[in-house]
């Protein structure tokens, strides 16, 4: 099904509509118009249809409390009628295409040009060949035979550039198949509560029917459409849907619609599902897109200009590749900031390219220049017409050499050797518990300068118990006996914890013997129903005696009121609210408590004091969260107003105040040690009190007493970063972060304003890279704020893993470590790819160079050119990308914005093993006939039979790559390269493999790679000399770097690097075509016009690239005015994706001016 295009697939559904419609009281149409009605229109249409939700719950033969019985058959019969819930994805690129892609490739273009131009030559015999006034200055004509074989070089020419096609189209292929992979990995894992037979189950989104009653709560994404049955204080943010930012209120008779792709940002409630996948409002949308795509691509190719943004809009928003309605938004914005290791590669890339450019520029000039000036002034040869073909093969020839220079030149593996390092990262990381949404926040974690964490489960098991509790006018400092405690109060404390929480909350027998019970629900609650358990109490009866929908009023727990409170109708008809929340904040509406009778005594706010001093504090001093457990009541008449929240959530009477105990994760403080090591500031950011705060923090060792650091709560931050306006002021938070180390009893917005004011802080000379972790809804913006955010996947709500780059599969902080350590090892893999590829470049070029210019022919082939460049690159990039990472990256400080890529070390190895190579390279070409006693190959006439002498030069060069690739392996000088070379057995059989096909190809190569077989005691030289590279290695290690101040340093960012417009204009077209192909979730690299300019981009592509499940970049600033226009006129600025979509659209003006600006 998934390969079948949007609109085949509505149309089956329609189909298949048409003849079902009986069996169930309303069609999918019926339910789809209804869908697409809102507020008033909708409750209006639904008493006028159907009476009410109780009634369409009866035509979709479910029932409201138990749900639908859940059998095979009807569940298949629903998907067939009204369909599957999901979208079917856009087809990927066949091979094909991408064999098509990786030919766009504009040198692999000019290589097949020369080739075919040889070819065709070497087939043409002119007359004149046989005069003996065109021979030129080198060498008579040659045999017959060797006449014949002149096709060879082009056809090996066009076979190696097939061989590089296909590498790069596999590679492509592989790329896109695992994204796929892991796409429907992150798919499968998202799961939402329904009701089936009376049980509350959860089931992967996808296996959503209509008829199912879905239990919605605080944070959900909503997966289908659907009425509102009951809840309470529901409200939905339909921002994705409307472009409205207010949150919409949710009631069974003013406004019962939830539509899909919307998120809940408060209360809980149940709803029908009347609509899924392609029928439902997202789906509706993603259709009509999906059928505008194609038809625009049509279109596209005629009016590419002016259709660039249109054609954009057009991509079905979020199909199985994730591409989001956002990212449009973003596409135009995301220009300006790079990753930091995109942005030294791509300066690199430049500055190689260029030189390459004008190396092979000046080649191919000296060649002709030579050879006409030899020809026609020394030899004084008129040009006869018919030599005229002769000339022409000469100049081919020269041609095909100076291309030659240009392809080694340009380091074409480098884009290869990201993409594997990252990929291969990507899939590894996902056995350390990190499920990478973004690649690039894989590097960027590499450079992570601070780490604001949360604590409860991050840090914390987030197992809750009661440890203390405080009731009847005693401390209890263990779970006291129930017999200790009144009968009354206990019955009061029994019921508030009961029926003031989430019904969905419970304790459920452990799953193994011994084991502990399984908590499922909110963590907090679950320790409240534990310690009602550890009461020997029940709370289960109390909730069957009071079921859900006979709760009065819900006041939902947010992040504003910090406290929950549930009101109940008694007997009597009068009213009861039960309270719980932090206890500071319920205490101080308690103005009564519950004594040792369990009769009511005033509380007045000097005793309030003397408990949080005797009571509340001593316990957050040992880490306790305290809770504080109310209750009030009401008369029946008149009945209270309660909109009216402050006088209701007062005049409480206190029942008890429990401390729960989270225990610290037995790993973390290890964990926060190695970071602290690394030169990674931890920062505790907390909702807790800050007694218990501190008390953790120093647990886990994210302060050590007798340190100068700060421990702030909320609004003594906000007190200190504010000036008299009330405006956040960058300075004040300069004089705080870097001391700051918890931060408590904060809200989200104080999250986010302490992640920006580090992000934008120009206090220190690099610019700090701040990860994040965070799993409430509300974290959403600080997680999109800060350069990696972490989610967390058991706890973390559907909000949280939207916003966030990657998501942390067991909630440990000590992931987050293994996260840095993979980061920085793509940095160091790419690195050491880059000393490699770089020693080749330049050995390569100076020999095709040199040789070229005193022998007329360079001494390594254009075949023998593209297999270097083939291992050397590819097989390379595979050997040094997969390196797997140690505990020795974690020694080091980040290396920060401002270090170049290529170190003076680096540099040091790069150019003392070209000495040593290009040392050895030119002795063996200009005396190697001499020590082998062999005919020298150079001033061979054209389609002479390979010599011996070159063969021997080709190999020794390869041989002493593939010892150098060895060398490569270590980048920071070490003494050692052979460490831990077994743990890589990747690299193992690359090396050997190489060293395999050379032996084929120099003993069987033959004419095409220009080889004539070599006898043992010539292979034993060529590696003999291979080998001194080793040697050679460890003399260079001895050189002390500081000694080389001479030595520059390459692929540095400077500050504040920009893209000056007009370029970025020219490019807007090119990048927008480059977008538009990643908005199919590929990452391909597009092969552009000018080579330089595609290694720009290749690298930039590849940032905007992995943009699965609505994929959320941050947006960077937008200075073109040109891209302003083009976000303000685009027609449809619908943000939706079924899975998963912004919480905040901006429009794309008030994005781009309060987003960040540019790179420091």
């Amino acid at each position: 099904m998934g390969d079948m295009t949007n609109s085949d697939f509505y149309s089956k559904n329609q189909r298949n509509e048409s003849s079902h419609g009986g069996e169930f009281g309303c069609t999918m149409e019926e339910l789809r118009s209804l869908m697409e009605l809102r507020g008033t229109e909708a409750v209006v249409k639904i008493k006028e249809t159907y009476g009410d939700t109780e009634a369409i719950c009866r035509r979709l033969k479910t029932s409201p409390v138990e749900g639908l019985p859940g059998t095979a058959p009807d569940l298949e019969k629903r998907k067939q009628i009204f369909g599957q819930n999901f979208i079917p994805p856009k087809k990927p690129k066949t091979f094909l295409q991408l064999v098509w892609e990786a030919l766009q490739d504009v040198t692999l273009i000019i290589l097949e040009i020369a080739a075919i131009i040889s070819l065709g030559l070497s087939f043409y015999h002119p007359p004149g060949e046989s005069n003996e006034g065109c021979a030129t200055a080198q060498g008579g004509a040659e045999d017959e035979g060797e006449a014949e074989a002149g096709w060879i070089e082009g056809a090996a020419i066009l076979l190696s550039v097939i061989c590089v096609v296909l590498v790069t189209a596999f590679n492509d292929w592989s790329k896109e198949k695992q994204f796929r992979g892991l796409q429907s990995r992150i798919e499968q894992e998202q799961k939402f509560t329904v009701v089936r037979a009376g049980q509350v189950v959860q089931i992967p989104v996808a296996e959503i029917v209509v008829g199912d009653i879905a239990q919605v709560k605080y944070g959900d994404l909503l997966p289908a459409d659907g009425l509102f049955i009951q809840g309470n204080d529901l409200k939905i943010d339909e921002s994705s849907l409307t472009g409205e930012s207010d949150q919409v209120r949710k009631s069974v008779d003013k406004d019962p619609m939830l539509l899909s792709g919307t998120h809940v940002m408060e209360g809980s409630g149940r709803m029908v599902v009347t609509a899924v996948g392609v029928n439902s409002q997202t789906g509706i949308i993603f259709t009509l897109l999906g059928a505008g795509g194609e038809e625009e691509e049509k279109k596209d190719k005629k009016a590419k200009q002016q259709d660039g943004a249109a054609a954009m809009e057009m991509q079905p928003l979020k199909s199985a590749e994730g591409g989001d309605a956002d990212d449009k938004k973003k596409a135009n914005m995301h220009k300006k900031e790079k990753s930091v290791l995109q942005g030294k590669l791509t300066k690199l890339a430049v500055q190689i390219g260029k030189a390459g450019l004008v190396m092979s520029a000046i080649t191919v000039i000296i060649l002709v220049l030579y050879f006409t000036v030899d020809t026609f002034v020394v030899n004084k040869k008129p040009w006869l017409p018919e030599c005229t073909p002769v000339y022409v093969q000469y100049f081919v020839k020269f041609f095909i050499i100076g291309v030659t220079v240009l392809v080694v030149a340009v380091p074409e593996g480098l884009p290869l050797a990201v993409t594997i390092s990252l990929a291969y990262s990507v899939k590894k990381m996902m056995k350390d518990n990190n499920l990478v949404r973004h690649l690039d926040a894989c590097e960027t974690m590499g450079n992570a300068t601070a780490i604001c964490s949360d604590k409860t489960g991050t840090l914390t098991t987030n197992r809750m118990t009661v440890v203390q509790a405080y009731v009847g006018d005693v401390h209890y400092k263990e779970i006291p006996d129930p017999s200790s405690i009144n009968a009354k109060t206990l019955e009061l404390l029994v019921n508030a914890i009961a029926i003031n929480s989430a019904y969905t909350t419970k304790i459920l027998p452990p799953e193994k013997e011994g084991a502990l019970p399984r908590q499922v629900g909110n963590k907090t609650e679950c320790g409240l129903l534990g310690f009602v358990l550890d009461l020997k109490q029940d709370y289960e009866p109390v909730r069957t005696q009071m079921p859900e929908e006979k709760l009065y009023k819900v006041y939902t727990f947010n992040s504003v009121r910090k406290s929950m409170s549930t009101v109940i109708k008694l007997r009597d008809e009068s009213f009861r609210m039960y309270s719980k929340g932090a206890s500071e904040i319920v205490l101080k509406k308690c103005c009564k408590i519950l004594n040792g009778a369990g009769e009511p005594r005033v509380f007045r706010p000097r005793d309030r004091d003397e408990m949080v001093k005797k009571v509340i504090e001593p316990m957050a001093c040992d880490g306790l969260r305290t809770i504080c457990v109310a209750y009030r009541d009401f008369p029946s008449s008149p009945e209270p107003d309660w909109d009216n929240e402050n006088d209701i959530l007062n005049d409480l009477t206190c029942i008890c105040v429990v401390g729960i105990e989270d225990p610290v994760r037995p790993e973390v403080p290890e964990a926060i040690r190695k970071c602290q090591r690394a030169g990674i500031t931890v920062r505790m950011v907390t909702g807790d009190n800050i007694n218990t705060a501190r008390a953790i923090a120093i647990k886990c060792g994210i302060i050590h007493p007798g340190e100068d650091f700060l421990c702030l709560e909320g609004k003594e931050f906000n007190r200190r970063i504010r000036n008299e306006k009330g405006e956040i002021e960058q300075e004040r938070i300069d004089k705080i972060w870097p001391k700051l180390r918890v931060l408590a009893r904060s809200s989200p917005t104080d999250k986010h304003t302490l992640v920006k004011g580090i992000i934008d802080s120009t206090h220190t000379e690099q610019r700090q890279v701040v990860a994040v972790t965070g799993d409430g809804t509300n974290d959403g913006p600080a997680l999109k704020k800060a350069d990696v955010g972490f989610a967390m996947g058991i706890a973390g709500t559907d909000v949280a893993k939207e916003a966030s780059d990657i998501i942390l599969t067991d909630d440990n902080f000590s992931s987050i470590v293994k996260a840095v350590m993979w980061g920085r090892n793509v940095y160091d893999s790419i690195s050491k790819f880059l000393q490699f590829q770089l020693t080749v470049n330049v050995v390569a070029v100076i020999v095709a160079f040199t040789g070229a210019c005193i022998t007329q022919d360079s001494p390594l082939k254009a075949v023998q050119m593209l297999w270097v460049n083939l291992i050397m690159d590819t097989f390379a990039s595979l050997a040094l990308a997969t390196e797997p990472p140690t505990e020795t990256l974690l020694l080091r400080k980040p290396y920060g914005r401002n270090k170049p890529l290529i170190s003076r070390t680096m540099m040091k190895n790069i150019l003392g093993h070209a000495v040593y190579q290009l040392t050895l390279i030119f002795t063996l070409l200009f005396v190697g006939e001499k020590m082998f006693q062999i005919d020298s190959g150079r001033n061979a006439p054209l389609h002479s039979p390979p010599s011996e002498h070159y063969t021997i030069i080709f190999n020794t060069f390869v041989m002493m790559q593939l010892f150098n690739e060895i060398n490569a392996r270590k980048i920071h000088g070490e003494r050692n390269v052979f460490d831990g070379i077994f743990r890589n057995p990747i690299f193992c059989t690359i090396v050997l493999g190489t060293f395999a096909i050379q032996i084929v190809i120099v003993q069987f190569g033959g004419k095409p790679f220009s080889c004539s077989p070599l006898q043992l005691d010539q292979w034993m030289w060529c590696i003999f000399i291979g080998l001194g590279e080793l040697v050679w290695g460890q003399v260079i290690a001895t050189i002390p770097t500081s000694r080389l101040k001479f030595l520059k340093e390459a692929g540095r960012l400077t500050q504040k690097e920009e893209i000056p417009e007009e370029e970025l204009n020219e490019d807007v077209e090119e990048i927008d075509h480059a977008e538009r192909e990643l908005r199919r979730g590929q990452i391909l690299w597009f092969r552009g016009l000018n080579r330089i300019q595609t290694q720009i981009e290749v690298v930039n592509t590849f940032k905007s690239g992995a943009s699965f499940q609505g994929a959320l970049r941050r947006q960077s600033s937008v200075t073109s005015q040109s891209q302003d226009v083009a976000n303000l006129s685009s027609p449809s600025r619908v943000s939706l994706s079924n899975a998963l979509s912004s919480p905040t659209s901006l429009p794309p003006a008030a994005a781009g001016h309060s987003r960040r600006e540019g790179v420091p």
